[in-house]
């Protein structure tokens, strides 16, 4: 179906395949995966949004939104891919403790604002990616095992319904609508701002400390003392490092909300190792969060394969190092619990595992794919995982019943019926488990070629 008179409905930028920017606009971030929209609209505003959503609804078209496209799974293609760059509002309110942050907002400048009043969001590692995709997929924080989910954390949003109505949800106005956005993927309505806690960050002690792979056994046992004694505030996370040409590496990052001193004591056994090449610890401004994990800032194509584990990793973190990681670049290992574990509204509910651990690699050259598939297989066979994971990190073509309970799921599912029962919104994942328009969606794995923030969305 052609989109023809989609530009004098809106003010922003229409784009079809015939337009030399079209490739550009229609690009994710994860350039791993393709889609095909059959029109790219870079809104000027809100009402931009509903325009578009109205005039696909006439049509028979779906609406699929991205700020960044860090999350993207290709189920865009066949829709009219809403661009959310110019939705950019940043506003703090320092006495009520939040924040109303357009759908096309990064985490970075979240953080620069909230930080010139001593307060902080709830980032993931990467400060390029969209804060509104990062929460609808539940949006898992550095500061989660302090705070919870970041989904956890919103006070209304702002979106635009299936039927191009603008409306402000909160858990009052509309429950079962804001339940569903917190965490449940967006399937259901167009977000155009959303508004946060914040919470109270004075002081942050963080960094990396980085050591020869040699030394993987002794910074394995080292990492499951320190995070079996972790306060809530203390997030560590253990990685595995292999870049091309150079040795791997391996390396704790940690991020403690609190005063130095505290944070030294609670991370000296990192020093008993010895040996380390690099160690970044010290006081670090919140903006420089992102700093830590050090996640690659351009597009980049790969493939990744994420778990939640339930059981001990030191020994399994230990065995990583004892064979070739090839083809694949890193793995990591984060630490959870603390909050995440306790009561949650979001639909996945409480993350009450122990670690998460990614793993990725790039596809490159003939049978590229196939090896670093295989070798993710390897990496995980054996290894005791719970066999649900976090929205954002669900693969192509993995059932969506891996992240939702069949109670939340059946919710979601009623929700989307009553809402959208024509389909026009198109989330990264839809709640019918039935892909794009009843088929499976375009793209390759789960990608991304540093893990995600709960992870990479947006």
């Amino acid at each position: 179906m052609g989109v023809r008179g989609l530009d004098t409905v809106v003010r922003g930028r229409v784009l079809t395949g015939a337009d030399a920017g079209f490739g550009a606009a229609s690009r994710p971030w994860n350039l791993a995966v393709e889609q095909k929209p059959e029109a790219v609209v870079e809104v000027a505003d809100a009402d931009d949004v509903a325009a578009v959503v109205r005039w696909a609804g006439e049509r028979g078209l779906a609406v699929a939104a991205q700020a960044t496209g860090h999350g993207a799974t290709g189920s865009a293609s066949g829709a009219v891919l809403v661009r959310t760059a110019a939705l950019d509002g940043v506003e703090v309110d320092p006495v009520r403790r939040t924040v109303r942050v357009g759908a096309g907002v990064s985490w970075g400048l979240v953080q620069e604002a909230a930080a010139a009043h001593g307060l902080t969001g709830l980032p993931g590692s990467s400060p390029g990616v969209g804060v509104v995709g990062y929460t609808l997929g539940g949006g898992l924080s550095w500061f989660g095992r302090r705070h919870g989910w970041a989904a956890d954390a919103v006070r209304s949003w702002e979106v635009v319904t299936a039927g191009g109505e603008k409306v402000r949800v909160t858990a009052e106005s509309d429950p079962d609508l804001f339940w569903a956005l917190c965490g449940g993927g967006g399937d259901v309505a167009v977000v155009t701002a959303v508004e946060l806690d914040l919470f109270e960050a004075p002081e942050l002690y963080a960094g990396a400390v980085v050591w020869p792979v040699s030394e993987a056994a002794r910074v394995a046992a080292v990492y499951e003392e320190v995070t079996a004694g972790a306060p809530e505030g203390l997030a560590l996370w253990w990685s595995l490092h292999r870049f091309p040409g150079a040795e791997p590496l391996v390396s704790v990052q940690a991020a403690f909300l609190g005063t130095a001193a505290v944070g030294e004591r609670l991370l000296a056994p990192l020093a008993s190792v010895g040996g380390s090449v690099r160690d970044t610890l010290g006081e670090l401004p919140l903006t420089e969060l992102g700093s830590v994990s050090g996640d690659p800032v351009d597009p980049t194509p790969g493939l990744a394969r994420t778990e939640l584990l339930t059981g001990s990793v030191g020994r399994w973190s230990a065995a990583l190092a004892a064979e070739p990681l090839d083809p694949l670049f890193g793995v990591q290992v984060r630490h959870l619990g603390g909050a995440l574990a306790g009561p949650s509204g979001t639909p996945f509910g409480s993350l009450t595992e122990p670690f998460y651990a990614y793993a990725f690699g790039a596809p490159v050259g003939p049978g590229g794919a196939g090896a670093v598939r295989e070798r993710l297989e390897r990496l995980f066979a054996g290894v005791a995982v719970s066999g649900r994971k976090p929205l954002t990190t669900l693969g192509a073509g993995e059932p969506i019943g891996r992240v939702f309970s069949p109670r939340a799921l059946e919710r979601l599912g009623r929700i989307k019926r009553e809402r959208d029962p024509r389909g026009v919104v198109r989330a990264a994942h839809p709640v019918s488990g039935r892909g794009c328009g009843g088929v499976p969606c375009g793209g390759a794995d789960r990608v991304s070629p540093k893990g995600g923030d709960g992870l990479f969305t947006g």
